[in-house]
């Protein structure tokens, strides 16, 4: 049988987790996480991970793998998975991935483009400049040094328009010169399933789960972050609007009820992402005989 990795994907709150680890026992496999946060030791309750005794059912890697102090990327993630793979692809023949990071999930499948390494102190200088002078400041900046990615990034995104200024800055090129937007080959299979909800549904499980997040402490956890709240790793829904909160921007109820609609927001956003790509096979929980019927159809087919 061909290597193969199974990408079970879909919104925050869908139900992946579970799924996952029925995947992984059904297969005798491992899990690799693809959540951009769950990736980050210091972070817990605000990021979902998976209780201590899930964990333990099987093995999972890229869970607190990282600290929120490392720069970290969607290529720094291809690079790392794939190296993983390599040795997993030994010992077994199909490895589940699950997650929701939708440029994590591109990155493994389709490749990140060669981007130069970003000097260490140009990064802090700009991130000092956000900080003093706003993001608009940047913004004005890209929109010289590179109008053509200016006119397609999320102008919202800091953290978009700080690594496309990175790159002008530093190479004296445009940050879109270096986006080829070509697919690289992978010497696996890819089979990528999808799950999704009824939108009542999925927003209600949204909505339970930062209620229980609250029970579990996230607002002490967001506290001991607090002191390190400009780093990337924690603009994060369910960090930063605990932030305003602490900054006496919103009361406490006004900061939870920012964070369903934000998160809300964010999985509307990843089904947008998602649907693109036609590749995808789509179910609505719960259908695991189902999909795992599919899956060994499949990979008896390749």
């Amino acid at each position: 049988m061909p290597k193969s990795l199974i990408i079970l994907l879909g919104p925050t709150g869908v139900g992946k987790t579970s799924l996952s680890i029925r995947l992984a026992k059904h297969f005798k496999t491992e899990i690799i996480s693809c959540d951009s946060r769950q990736i980050y030791c210091e972070m817990n309750i605000g990021t979902a991970v998976p209780e201590e005794n899930t964990l333990r059912e099987v093995k999972h890697h890229f869970i607190h793998s990282h600290s929120i102090h490392d720069y970290y990327n969607a290529s720094k993630y291809e690079f790392e998975v794939l190296e993983l793979l390599d040795s997993l692809f030994e010992k077994f023949d199909v490895v589940v991935m699950t997650g929701g990071s939708m440029l994590y999930i591109d990155a493994v499948c389709k490749g990140i483009d060669n981007l130069p390494e970003v000097d260490a102190e140009l990064r802090d200088i700009l991130i000092e400049r956000l900080n003093d002078e706003g993001i608009e400041s940047l913004r004005g900046e890209l929109r010289i040094l590179d109008p053509e990615y200016y006119e397609e990034v999320d102008l919202r995104n800091p953290k978009r328009i700080l690594h496309a200024l990175e790159i002008c800055i530093m190479t004296g090129k445009p940050y879109s010169s270096f986006r080829t937007n070509r697919s690289k080959t992978r010497n696996f299979n890819l089979v990528k399933i999808g799950l999704n909800r009824e939108r009542t549904i999925l927003y209600n499980r949204i909505n339970q789960r930062v209620e229980e997040m609250f029970n579990e402490g996230l607002v002490e956890e967001a506290r001991r972050l607090y002191s390190f709240r400009h780093l990337n790793s924690l603009n994060t829904v369910g960090y930063r609007e605990l932030f305003d909160y602490f900054d006496n921007s919103v009361n406490l109820d006004e900061a939870k009820t920012r964070i369903k609609a934000n998160t809300r927001k964010y999985a509307r956003k990843q089904l947008t992402w998602f649907r693109r790509d036609s590749s995808i096979k789509w179910f609505c929980p719960p259908n695991e005989n189902e999909i795992i019927e599919f899956l060994d159809l499949q990979l008896n087919e390749v």
